[in-house]
């Protein structure tokens, strides 16, 4: 990579965006962002950019005064002659995580490799501007103060603080005209639907969203719990499979095992589920038997009173011994990530934001200053999972125990301030959704979203793409499963370019 200047606030751009990329101020006291030029080589040519790194505040609206300030990485390319390049916001999950994984491992122009950063051949900025977003009290995000923070650890605030980020952001950059998409992964894709219907309701131009490692909020289908926990059998089969645990009649590659294990559940399986109170014993012992060696387990494994394998019951059994990872079947332990200081390294020296500021997520809490003495816990600790703002003790409680029960799929059940995907494209019939997720992800399921696809109503199934890539729940740390997701986020954002501005609504 070569760097054309460093750490200083330019007085020329990349041709073409000068105005578009050098937001102003809104008052005198803040600190205006740090741009930067640079140019990376992908496939032998040259990509030139923009880096612009600053954090942007989130204000109340009735006075106008800063709650928090956001920390945001925007990259910005040219666009061809008469051409507007898609802006697509970025964010990770947690909640309580800033963005650096999906910026440093996956999506960014630069990536972190062993002990080095590297030009990123599987960057989306060939095909669309990004903008990485650090929610409040992640990275370098701060809320002014500790109350103002309860602000935004609460499923509602939280989400609607994102809107305003994005909107600020685009009027800021004067990039009204630039269709937009949104992209979260795990929570950040439930953040990112609700953010979607949100800036539709306010008009607007977004086109695309990606629901990266989450289906949560897509249009729902009757007894939608029972039909997943059945079709989750296609999942098993796959990672009983790696494992070496799968008969080789129920399939010898990863394809064929969770087509098999599809169409068995689909007509045998669920159908005995859906009756079961009718089965006799010995029916039940019968496909008790039958299902647990489609999916790599004993017999034993298996109650024959309630035929269901929980999520927790696979991973304490399909390791032989080893309870397997939350995030990845094939681990037994956690993931040890790439060392990402060398990414905020990069933002402090490469981009030139200076600040002593510790990232969190990152750099260690403790690292900075506690006035008391007392470090704040993570925000995730603190978070409420409320869709209610100003909800009560009694409503934080229960919103914290149906999301422990539930998962991300619970929110929404508790509350009445929570819109998501499904409303976003009843909105705009045009939105282009891509969800993306690993075969080997505990938190989801390949063929889980393969059976809500097929039950998608037709003017929807066409506009949803499901995507099924050989990785974990962070699909971006497989090499060929990067690849390939890069390329289904690059055609999405062909897509929407292609779109004419007219038929969005």
């Amino acid at each position: 990579m070569r760097i054309d200047c460093r750490g200083v606030l330019l007085g020329a751009v990349v041709a073409g965006l000068a105005l578009a990329t050098r937001p102003v101020p809104a008052t005198a006291a803040e600190t205006p962002p740090v741009l930067t030029r640079h140019r990376i080589e992908i496939a032998g040519r040259a990509l030139a950019y923009t880096a612009e790194a600053g954090r942007l505040p989130i204000r109340d609206v009735a006075t106008g005064e800063p709650l928090a300030h956001v920390f945001y990485v925007a990259y910005r390319a040219p666009a061809p002659r008469g051409a507007v390049r898609p802006i697509t916001f970025v964010w990770n999950g947690g909640p309580g995580l800033p963005a650096a994984s999906l910026h440093f491992e996956g999506a960014g122009p630069r990536r972190i490799e062993g002990d080095r950063m590297v030009d990123n051949a599987d960057t989306w900025l060939t095909d669309t501007d990004l903008v990485f977003m650090d929610p409040v009290a992640t990275g370098f995000s701060r809320a002014v103060s500790p109350e103002a923070q309860k602000a935004f650890t609460s499923w509602i605030g939280d989400a609607m603080a994102a809107t305003e980020f994005v909107r600020a952001w685009v009027l800021r950059h004067r990039a009204e005209d630039a269709p937009l998409i949104i992209a979260g992964q795990s929570y950040g894709a439930v953040r990112a639907g609700a953010v979607t219907y949100q800036l539709l309701k306010r008009g607007f131009d977004v086109r695309g969203l990606a629901l990266i490692s989450n289906t949560t909020g897509l249009p729902d289908y009757p007894d939608r719990p029972l039909v997943a926990l059945a079709m989750h059998t296609g999942d098993y089969a796959v990672a009983a499979l790696h494992f070496g645990r799968l008969p080789p009649e129920f399939g010898t590659t990863p394809h064929d095992a969770r087509a098999i294990a599809e169409r068995w559940a689909r007509d045998v399986y669920l159908p005995a589920l859906r009756r079961i109170d009718q089965l006799s014993e010995a029916e039940r012992t019968a496909l008790a038997a039958d299902l647990a060696r489609r999916i790599g387990l004993d017999a034993a494994d298996i109650e024959p009173k309630t035929l269901r394998v929980t999520q927790g019951l696979f991973l304490g059994r399909i390791g032989g011994g080893r309870r397997l990872y939350y995030s990845d079947y094939r681990k037994d332990e956690p993931y040890v990530a790439p060392p990402l200081r060398l990414g905020v390294r990069y933002l402090r020296h490469d981009l030139g934001y200076a600040t002593d500021l510790a990232y969190f997520g990152v750099e260690p809490i403790e690292d900075g200053f506690a006035p008391d003495g007392v470090y704040p816990r993570p925000v995730n600790t603190a978070w409420t999972h409320s869709t209610v703002y100003g909800a009560t003790e009694d409503q934080i409680a229960q919103a914290r125990a149906e999301f422990a029960r539930t998962g991300a799929i619970g929110l929404g059940k508790f509350g009445p301030n929570l819109s998501g995907a499904a409303e976003a494209m009843a909105l705009s019939p045009s939105l282009q959704v891509l969800v993306p997720h690993g075969a080997y992800d505990p938190l989801g399921g390949c063929s889980i979203d393969a059976e809500l696809g097929r039950r998608l109503p037709p003017p929807d199934r066409e506009r949803v793409t499901f995507r099924c890539y050989l990785a974990g729940h962070a699909i971006y740390r497989d090499a060929p499963a990067r690849a390939d997701f890069a390329e289904d986020m690059r055609a999405l954002a062909r897509k929407v370019q292609a779109q004419p501005a007219g038929a969005r609504r």
